[in-house]
């Protein structure tokens, strides 16, 4: 898993390495003004040559004249000696009336050049008179109208496409007092959250509030692409925070680039940017964000250009070329990454009437159907070269993950047509349940990792946003067993809640062991960090949805009140490196899915259910709302459960 220094990726993720981030130098094309007089003195040279030329053309009744686009006029020729007859032969008709055109047409064209060049020789003088930041003020304008001209063409209107049934996207005020109060709270620390990165970080893609400036890792490459900004649109947007929703719009409006030399993760793109700016579209209705979502979706398409279809992990959005990561098994791409793009694939194609999205995740379903999988579970890597498992490692946790949550939701986002995703949900669950869920000497509930052959008694951070995915599938399960996985998710919510109750900062570690008489505690020093996730809240919010057990609002409202006391500085909100130490030390990074995920959650778990009803709306990993899809709206036919 992950090292204090190696900070993670956002929901359900894999764990991040420290790879660094390339730089790319800007260059500015800039002269200097002897280099500029060089050029003046060549160009004059070459006006001038061909300007003297002109006045040394052969005479031209004796050659063939300079062709200046006038073509003789042919006639029949009839000689009227002859009765007027035609005899059949041709004259050229006007010869010395056209010898005198010609010599006129001539004349003007030298007097012409004549013009011009006098005129070049004046722009010249006058631009030898302008200092060097003036040139380069000319450049750059010249260079803006050629980047406005293209965004212009990039911006092209898509096809007109009639919105879901949008419901529940506003209010959900509780009628409690006091769920009200805890509600207005949780809205509170959103505010303290975007008006610190507002005031230190605004443009870059996080924050950090204590050093208070601007905060990047190696997932978005070395740009400035206001990933905070795209991440929080839609909590902003449900909160009813209508002024800072409108301020992230005109940044994305007019800064938000895509055409960058930048290599990014296609996954967390993917699920933070393309999944943000969908769901802002949903929400709100503005255009705008349905064309960044589009031009983005572009841009990382060639990342599928591989031998099997499989993506890759990488992608540089300027020059196409993709890479997996350098710790990943042989070079294999990520089952949590490359299983994480249905949802969002397919709103592009239901919104663009372009089926080639939908068609790159349905590749890569088929692909994953004709592949045997050891002990009916899915390894985390698959080689994109050669279409084979990497290390036999499987996870519910990081590398996993999301891939099983993204079945689930496909058949719920289809209107639970999609039959094909559910049967391999209901697949994969169960080998998981027979393979990795065990229970503790103490009774908790827990997901292991299958690793080269054994079971390894760890749950991660990650790991616990299950609960709620059994809650979400429970209705619908095979055999009659929906009591059966309601019941699972509430297990595996005690134990997350557990991991939390035992340290001393009541927030839970990145991971914990169930060895010997350690239950639900980490172990490793590494381990014990806390950077704002969302899973456990998660969970909670899903399990309060389907019971309204009052105890899930209870466990939401001290994990509020615990990142309010130890995770909130005076410049946002920080992970911490170690929830065991009554004096812990900040990492100083405040997550954009802190924004997106953690605080919309409790949000959501101290609102009414009628606000993003889940029999309307389907949350991707990034917690950002998507429309349930009724597929009679659609053209998704590629799947014969989509028929």
């Amino acid at each position: 898993m992950t090292t204090p220094a190696l900070l993670p990726l956002s929901g359900r993720r894999l764990p991040p390495l420290n790879l660094g981030t390339s730089a790319f130098p800007h260059h500015r094309a800039t002269l200097r003004l002897s280099e500029k007089f060089i050029l003046l003195l060549i160009l004059s040279a070459f006006i001038t040559l061909c300007f003297g030329a002109f006045f040394f053309l052969p005479d031209s009744s004796k050659h063939k004249r300079f062709d200046l686009g006038l073509e003789d006029v042919l006639i029949p020729h009839v000689d009227t000696s002859k009765g007027g007859k035609n005899l059949g032969g041709f004259l050229i008709h006007g010869q010395g009336h056209d010898e005198h055109r010609h010599r006129e047409e001539e004349e003007r064209l030298r007097n012409k050049i004549r013009a011009d060049h006098e005129k070049a020789l004046e722009e010249a003088k006058e631009k030898l008179k302008k200092t060097r930041d003036e040139i380069q003020a000319e450049i750059q304008t010249e260079k803006n109208k050629v980047v406005q001209e293209l965004k212009k063409k990039d911006s092209k209107p898509l096809p007109p496409v009639p919105l879901p049934n949008l419901i529940g996207i506003n209010s959900g005020e509780p009628a409690d007092p006091d769920i009200r109060e805890k509600r207005n709270k949780v809205k509170e620390m959103m505010k303290h959250a975007w008006d610190n990165y507002r005031q230190y970080g605004w443009g870059h893609n996080e924050l950090k509030p204590i050093a208070r400036k601007g905060h990047s890792t190696n997932i978005f490459g070395n740009s400035q692409m206001g990933a905070t900004i795209v991440d929080a649109l839609d909590t902003l947007y449900i909160m009813g925070l209508h002024d800072e929703f409108r301020e992230g719009q005109e940044w994305i409006d007019k800064n938000l680039d895509f055409s960058v030399n930048s290599e990014v993760s296609v996954f967390e793109v993917n699920i933070r940017f393309i999944g943000g700016l969908l769901a802002a579209y949903y929400l709100s209705g503005q255009e705008v964000f349905k064309i960044k979502a589009v031009q983005l979706a572009g841009k990382l398409l060639p990342a599928f250009n591989t031998p099997t279809g499989i993506p890759w992990a990488m992608v540089n959005l300027k020059s196409g070329v993709g890479r997996n990561w350098g710790w990943a098994s042989a070079g294999s791409s990520i089952l949590a990454e490359f299983g994480t793009l249905h949802m969002e694939f397919v709103h592009l194609s239901y919104l663009t009437g372009d089926p080639v999205y939908y068609n790159k995740v349905m590749h890569i379903r088929k692909l994953l159907q004709k592949m045997d999988r050891p002990n009916g579970l899915y390894p985390n890597y698959l080689n994109p070269r050669t279409g084979r498992w990497g290390q036999h490692h499987t996870s519910v946790g990081g590398l996993g993950d999301s891939f099983y949550e993204y079945l689930l939701k496909a058949w719920l986002m289809s209107d639970k047509m999609d039959t094909e995703a559910r049967k391999m949900y209901d697949d994969a669950i169960e080998a998981i349940e027979k393979h990795l869920i065990r229970k503790s000497n103490g009774g908790l509930t827990f997901i292991g990792e299958w690793k080269n052959g054994h079971l390894e008694r760890k749950m991660g951070h990650l790991t616990c946003f299950a609960g709620g995915m059994f809650a979400l599938g429970a209705d619908g399960s095979r055999d009659d067993k929906a009591g059966h996985y309601l019941q699972l998710g509430a297990e595996i919510a005690h134990t997350c809640h557990e991991s939390y109750d035992r340290t001393t900062l009541k927030l839970g570690p990145e991971a914990f062991k169930f060895d010997g008489g350690v239950e639900a505690v980490a172990v490793r020093q590494n381990e014990k960090y806390y950077i704002l996730r969302p899973e456990v809240i998660e969970t909670y919010w899903y399990m309060w949805r389907f019971t309204h057990d009052p105890k899930y609002r209870q466990w939401g409202w001290e994990a509020t009140q615990a990142i309010d006391k130890y995770c909130r500085v005076s410049g946002g909100f920080s992970g911490v490196k170690d929830v065991y130490s009554s004096s812990p030390t900040y990492d100083d990074v405040q997550q954009s899915f802190f924004l997106a995920e953690t605080l919309k959650y409790l949000y959501l778990l101290f609102s009414n259910d009628d606000l993003l009803p889940l029999d309307h709306w389907v949350f991707n990993t990034e917690a950002h709302p998507l429309p349930v899809l009724h597929l009679a709206n659609t053209t998704l036919s590629g799947n014969p459960a989509y028929r």
